[in-house]
């Protein structure tokens, strides 16, 4: 027998909107370990307190924003959309069932005017990272770093090819540092001539860059097997414990992975209270300085293995020369002494140059092999962190590095790949940097409050 459903669609209940969740559902989950009040303090100089229409709530305005990121909806209409019929929605902002939704254009206008400038989403992502600290979900001992390009808002019809003036950057300011210690030490132990004093200069050079009208704080991005275009890069470093993001910083897309991360590490230990022991990134990190400088701080650096590269064409290489640790020189197969000759600044890195002099060479049975016919005298170059570089990857291929490596996929591949599929990290909705960085900590605090959830479950 056919049954004809009487409309029931106007029917009275008393009924709610607390009835309406379901218990597990997860904004409930994330309403009950995190207390947002603390939003209250964060804006409090925001907003004038003695004129002026009421406000929307600031923490619903900022729950508002992480229903976008927490669901993977990339249009603040299209969330105030959902909200509109969304009970659950409605329970995480304190909405009853009639009360009006905030306007999309209102929403806007606040994240773009009353809180551009600030440190607002920054404040909020580290109040979350330090809730997770404080219930033991991330301890720091062992991070992950790596960076993953995020398609910028600009047109590729509006690019164009600028002549720019480019300052020393602070890679080799840093070089430079370690250049004048280890050239201090070496002339007062009378090793290498001291060389005039001079001042150092400032340098700049002329380089042609590929910028965006619509957006001239991106980056044109190009590496191998990525999609070129302008971008910015998203700068993360995940703890090992349970996946937490504790730290994102936002750069042009043509900056090196390089170049901000012992700023950011420094900025972990400073800010979070967090001791870091161990560290690991992808080769782009693998850095002379970096090593040198992880090292400094006590860190155990992890890299992907190295490729071994031969060098030179000649048959003697440096592993066929005796080093002399105490007179600091080298012996060649023949017995004759390389002794240290100078210090050589390169663009990547400083190298002490051991010289054996012409007049030794000239008529050696192993000149040929040594250095070839046309070569005038024998030189080795030993780069100055050698040591440290070298002992960082006396680990390669151990099994703790194996198990860090697998990790680092894990964990720091794996948040970019659910940021860009389930948190809107896939391409930027606003142009500037200061907007790419809002977007990628509020992804970052989305995903945190699921691996909150799933780590205390």
């Amino acid at each position: 027998m056919m049954t004809k459903r009487e409309n029931q669609q106007i029917e009275m209940h008393l009924i709610t909107i607390e009835d309406l969740v379901p218990k597990d559902h997860l904004l409930r989950k994330v309403n009950d370990i995190i207390d947002f009040s603390f939003i209250y303090n964060e804006v409090e100089n925001m907003y004038c307190h003695n004129n002026g229409r009421p406000s929307i709530d600031p923490v619903a305005l900022i729950k508002f924003l992480l229903i976008g990121f927490l669901y993977g909806i990339n249009s603040e209409r299209r969330i105030s959309e959902e909200i509109q019929v969304n009970m659950a929605y409605r329970w995480f902002l304190g909405l009853d069932i009639m009360d009006k939704v905030p306007d999309h254009s209102t929403i806007s206008q606040n994240r773009r005017r009353r809180f551009n400038g600030s440190d607002l989403f920054r404040n909020i992502f580290q109040k979350i990272v330090s809730v997770c600290i404080e219930k033991g979900l991330a301890d720091g001992k062992l991070v992950f770093t790596d960076s993953t390009h995020v398609k910028a808002n600009a047109s590729r019809k509006t690019e164009y090819i600028k002549q720019t003036e480019e300052a020393t950057n602070v890679y080799l300011k840093e070089l430079d540092q370690y250049e004048e210690t280890v050239r201090a030490q070496l002339e007062s132990e009378g090793k290498i001539k001291p060389i005039r004093c001079r001042k150092r200069k400032e340098k700049t050079e002329i380089i042609s860059r590929r910028e965006s009208r619509t957006d001239p704080e991106s980056g044109f991005y190009k590496r191998k097997g990525k999609a070129e275009g302008m971008h910015y890069l998203s700068h993360e470093t995940v703890d090992s414990k349970n996946g937490i993001i504790i730290d994102v910083a936002a750069t042009a897309g043509n900056v090196p992975d390089s170049q901000p991360y012992i700023k950011r590490i420094d900025y972990i230990e400073k800010n979070l209270g967090l001791k870091i022991q161990e560290a690991c990134a992808d080769s782009g990190y693998d850095t002379n300085l970096i090593n040198q400088q992880l090292s400094e701080r006590g860190i155990n650096f992890y890299t992907p293995e190295r490729t071994e590269q031969k060098r030179g064409t000649t048959e003697f290489q440096r592993k066929d020369f005796q080093y002399d640790e105490r007179d600091d020189r080298f012996i060649c197969p023949e017995g004759k002494a390389l002794p240290l000759h100078r210090l050589n600044r390169t663009i990547n890195t400083v190298t002490k140059e051991y010289r054996c002099p012409k007049a030794e060479c000239k008529d050696c049975s192993f000149r040929n092999r040594c250095i070839g016919e046309k070569g005038s005298d024998k030189r080795i170059q030993v780069n100055i962190f050698e040591d440290v570089v070298k002992k960082n990857h006396e680990k390669d291929g151990t099994e703790r590095h194996t198990k860090v490596l697998l990790l680092r996929q894990i964990w720091s591949e794996g948040s970019f790949a659910a940021q860009k599929s389930r948190h809107n990290l896939e391409f930027l909705y606003r142009r500037g940097l200061e907007a790419a960085e809002q977007q990628c900590l509020l992804s970052s605090t989305a995903l945190n409050l699921k691996r909150m959830i799933k780590a205390m479950a």
